[in-house]
């Protein structure tokens, strides 16, 4: 199949599940084209971009001038040099009376300049919502062809619809051919919101398990109790309760490390808290870490915290891929009854589940886990065990091929997933 990816921006460190199926696509003889932004940080990225070539494959979309002469000047340039090749394309692009300020201003002329050079693909697969929105407009201009699926991971479902309003995905849940959401949570959502819920399947975020070993956490002779978050620092991770939670918990156990791995808007503040509460000893912002620099903190760790919130925006986690991480590795996890990801951390047998926004609640359930070092074995190994049956990057891809075939022969009403929580299977038949 010849297969278009929509994406924000790419690539980007913490959407190694973006990266995961486009790697899987390839590998199981499928073509992938990227059409994104670039990253805002070029620097850092998975080494599975270079090992895959997967820049050559990438179409980035053209910089709109600020200046408004010179946008026109450049624009008038791109229709010029294009028009031959797609002139209905490029006249629809201006039509402000159907695209309003997005053509008017010539934004959507610019964007899809990088799609006249192939126009037509089996799949466009549109990651987030918000590209699904993209890709429809794309479609309907002919820039692109091809069956649109659209896949809701967060943000876009959260956030997004505070943002502008339960009507915002009304066109895509009509017109789009197909959807996919990372949990069941958002599943319910969107069905909620209009999807017709016979177009719309739950397909987690994979991660490959191989490259995570698992190992058994126990005490090393130090004694120091080793603890790990991953995350971006925004609100909605909920890394200051975690913060506060571990601070509460160093009156009573004094040999402990928290390390918090990201890198965001809320570094400054975190910093400021870290110095007020006089713990700057035992709790390091580390910024961002490569794949394999996660690995080596997870490997010398013992707990990992997953505090997510729902933010005042309205923003939501599903379960979070760097959960799932640190669960095939073994650690026992404190997570939060927030979005999916109660749909991964199964209460009591693979790590707790506290309430949103309870420092001391984390705080109780690590010292448990402090005083009860004999139950992280078994823990790890559940997590371990759940993390492999239903979040195996290479099971899912081999489920989303078979999605995308269901989609082109227009099966739908025959590929149902079924899920006797919290199992994913599909089955088409």
């Amino acid at each position: 199949m010849k297969i278009a990816f929509i994406v924000n921006k790419f690539p980007v460190l913490s959407e190694t599940f973006i990266l995961n199926q486009i790697t899987g696509l390839i590998n199981r003889g499928h073509e992938v084209h990227i059409y994104g932004s670039p990253p805002d940080d070029a620097s850092k990225f998975h080494p599975d971009v270079e090992t895959y070539n997967l820049l050559k494959h990438t179409y980035y979309a053209l910089s709109v001038p600020k200046n408004h002469f010179w946008r026109l000047l450049k624009g008038l340039g791109f229709i010029i040099a294009n028009f031959n090749q797609a002139p209905l394309v490029i006249l629809r692009s201006l039509n402000f009376f159907r695209y309003g300020r997005n053509a008017a201003s010539l934004r959507l002329l610019y964007s899809i300049i990088p799609l006249l050079k192939i126009q037509t693909y089996d799949i466009i697969h549109c990651q987030f919502g918000i590209q699904g929105n993209q890709g429809l407009i794309y479609r309907e201009l002919g820039a692109i062809q091809g069956k649109l699926i659209t896949c809701f991971r967060g943000y876009d479902i959260s956030w997004y619809v505070q943002e502008y309003g339960e009507q915002v995905y009304d066109e895509l849940f009509i017109k789009g051919d197909f959807f996919l959401t990372n949990c069941e949570f958002f599943k319910k959502r969107i069905i909620k919101l209009g999807c017709d819920q016979n177009k719309v399947v739950v397909h987690g975020s994979g991660i490959d398990c191989s490259r995570f070993q698992f190992q058994v956490r126990k005490l090393k002779s130090d004694g120091k109790i080793r603890i790990a978050t991953t995350g971006r620092l925004v609100e909605k991770k909920g890394i200051e309760y975690a913060i506060r939670a571990v601070t509460k918990v160093l009156n009573i156990h004094e040999n402990i490390e928290y390390n918090i791995i990201g890198d965001g808007e809320l570094k400054a503040h975190f910093e400021q808290v870290i110095r007020e509460l006089g713990v700057a000893e035992h709790i390091k912002l580390l910024g961002w870490k490569n794949q394999q620099e996660i690995i080596e903190i997870l490997d010398r760790a013992h707990i990992f915290i997953a505090p997510s919130v729902t933010a005042k925006d309205g923003n939501q986690d599903a379960p979070v891929n760097t959960l799932k991480e640190a669960m095939a590795m073994g650690l026992p996890v404190i997570g939060t009854f927030h979005g999916g990801i109660p749909e991964l951390v199964q209460d009591g047998i693979s790590g707790f589940l506290v309430p949103e926004r309870d420092a001391d609640a984390i705080a109780e359930k690590l010292s448990y886990f402090i005083e009860h070092p004999e139950i992280w074995e078994q823990m790890g190994k559940a997590g371990r065990a759940y993390v492999e049956a239903h979040y195996d990057i290479h099971k899912l891809n081999d489920e989303l091929v078979e999605i995308y075939r269901q989609v082109l022969a227009n099966n739908l009403y025959s590929c149902r997933v079924q899920q006797p929580q919290p199992t994913i299977t599909t089955e088409c038949v």
